[in-house]
């Protein structure tokens, strides 16, 4: 068998289940891995061997009793340090919260628990989250093993480096505004952004979000393989009364008609001409599976991406303002700054209007996608950003956001979305979008593998650069 570093979380746990690996074989084998490449990328910020290898020898204690570990037995899974997991700090990049150790695991933690899954690292955020470059004051910057002078994205790039590098075969992600399927993109991989309310969400290191963050923030799952994210995506979503947003939906929503919407430019934003070429490519691959594929205007997306920024700075600008302050780390005070000079002071009017605003976009989006249960659109606008381009000046900035249309719309929306590998453009990774009606992330699934099909396996990288 290959170097098991390299398996896809599929594949390990149907070797485990049969018993032609262990789960401590694997378990070691992605420690060694940690081991070997961490240093040079810095993905893993929280290390744990003994605790990785007993999680391990669990899995195998019971396969040779005869039980049945759950659907990720014996996978190696890395968690976002800004999520609780009992015993290690929840420090979210913060140097405020180097010693905030989570009492209890979060939810979407006790599921992957629960299901199999050998959590093998924590892995690194910029400072709040607050991100699409992944560099903070506690832990230090991450580097993408494919290319390291190209950011591996944010918030979750920590959690995609890893999974691009070999350390994991699954990485957790949350997404706001594009954490998950922007850090999948710029790593060469698969990001699934779920419905809101289909993973359930609770860290009991902190207070209980306010609304912005309640109604857009999600977990999901960062993988090589669509299979891999449907196997993480079914162990994630196991209820959990903690988290009163959950909803019990079922993974699959019956038939529905193989059409496709392509919107290249959602609202005129500007679009690279080699991600043109990946959503193109991406259509008639959809096509050749037949699926009947449609280029025409999405419903608008700047109107959400408004209200998202709203929400996100009224929850900020009330609730956090302090702590940044305090934290003082210059990444997340420049983006602070000019998110707030963007949107000025979110106050109650506004919060209101965006409330009220958004309704109206959901009821939009809906109807469209019932229409076309596929959306094919960028992921970003560019191909992925050099390293700390977002803070190199005000108009670095301006251009970044205006890059993320996609990734700061849709989570106003409600809607799940994945990013979906589709090769390499300019030494850079590209990928496509998909988006589809809520709870009806089956779908998305199923058009990304179609599109895998029909291309080329997403590679382990091995960060050479020495």
């Amino acid at each position: 068998m290959e170097q098991v570093w390299k398996l896809t979380a599929t594949e390990i746990a149907a070797a485990v289940r049969t018993k032609k690996l262990s789960a401590t074989e694997v378990t070691k084998a992605h420690l060694q891995r940690i081991a070997d490449v961490n240093a040079k990328i810095n993905a893993v910020v929280q290390e744990f061997p003994e605790e990785a290898l007993q999680a391990a020898r669990e899995v195998d204690d019971a396969i040779s009793r005869g039980e049945d570990p759950g659907v990720l037995c014996g996978v190696p899974l890395t968690i976002k340090v800004n999520v609780d997991q009992q015993g290690h700090a929840t420090t979210n990049g913060l140097r405020l919260q180097e010693n905030l150790v989570a009492e209890h695991d979060s939810p979407v933690v006790s599921n992957l628990r629960k299901a199999g899954g050998v959590i093998v690292g924590r892995t690194n955020t910029p400072a709040f989250s607050l991100r699409w470059f992944t560099k903070n004051e506690l832990h230090g910057q991450t580097l993408n093993p494919r290319n390291k002078a190209v950011t591996p994205g944010g918030s979750s790039g920590g959690a995609a480096a890893a999974v691009a590098a070999g350390l994991c075969a699954v990485g957790h992600g949350t997404d706001i505004a594009g954490s998950i399927r922007y850090p999948a993109y710029a790593c060469g991989l698969h990001g699934l952004r779920p419905t809101i309310g289909r993973i359930p969400a609770y860290n009991a290191s902190a207070p209980d979000r306010f609304i912005g963050a309640q109604l857009m923030a999600v977990s999901g799952p960062i993988a090589r393989s669509i299979s891999d994210i449907r196997l993480s995506m079914a162990a994630m979503t196991a209820p959990d009364l903690r988290d009163p947003w959950y909803v019990s939906a079922p993974m699959t929503g019956g038939n529905f008609p193989k059409r496709a919407a392509l919107t290249v430019a959602p609202d005129g934003m500007p679009v690279a001409d080699e991600v043109r070429a990946a959503l193109y490519d991406a259509a008639d691959k959809l096509r050749a599976a037949g699926w009947t594929v449609e280029e025409i205007d999405c419903p608008p997306m700047q109107p959400a991406a408004e209200i998202n920024a709203r929400l996100w700075m009224a929850d900020t600008q009330f609730g956090a303002r302090d702590m940044i302050d305090r934290e003082a780390d210059p990444d997340a005070r420049f983006v602070f700054e000019q998110m707030s000079k963007d949107i000025g002071e979110v106050g109650f009017d506004e919060l209101m209007k965006a409330l009220q605003t958004r309704a109206t976009l959901v009821r939009q989006w809906e109807l469209f996608l019932q229409d076309y249960p596929i959306l094919i659109c960028p992921v970003s606008g560019e191909l992925p950003f050099t390293q700390q381009q977002d803070v190199s000046s005000q108009d670095a900035f301006a251009a970044v956001f205006e890059a993320q249309l996609t990734q700061r719309a849709l989570p106003a929306i409600g809607v799940p979305s994945l990013a979906v590998d589709t090769g390499e453009a300019d030494h850079r990774p590209v990928g496509v979008q998909l988006v589809g009606p809520r709870f009806r992330e089956d779908i998305l699934l199923a058009a990304g593998t179609d599109i895998e099909n029909a291309g080329r396996p997403v590679a382990v990288a091995d960060p050479d650069w020495d």
